[in-house]
């Protein structure tokens, strides 16, 4: 395994959790606004017709050959908030993101988004 690096180049593949098992596929790359640096990665979650976005830290996360492994478990990553599969994340509900990871949020000026999709 090696550190998680242009996880664009990794839409579609398979996301497992520490213990290997899969938690669904990686949709979309999350940066910091302040930073532009990776910060989330949207994982298609469900089944066929009730499949949903999930959110997911990328900090620690590394990949296989096969995989990209993220540094939660899978019931943590299947309870976090979530979009539908052409939704959009609102600025209302970025600090629930960052909560639900226990990840400090520090919002950015009036009107800012702290994510922005790439």
């Amino acid at each position: 395994m090696f550190p998680a690096e242009n996880l664009r180049d990794w839409s579609g593949q398979k996301v497992i959790d520490p213990d290997g098992a899969k938690i669904g596929e990686l949709e979309a790359v999350y940066v910091d606004t302040s930073t532009d640096e990776p910060a989330f990665v949207t994982v298609k979650v469900g089944m066929l017709g009730r499949s949903r976005l999930v959110f997911v830290p990328v900090n620690g996360a590394t990949v296989t050959p096969s995989a990209v492994r993220v540094q939660y478990p899978k019931k943590l990553v299947h309870d976090a908030p979530s979009i539908e599969t052409d939704g959009e994340l609102t600025g209302a509900e970025e600090p629930k993101v960052f909560a639900h990871y226990d990840l400090p949020y520090t919002a950015t000026t009036v009107g800012e988004r702290r994510l922005g999709r790439r």
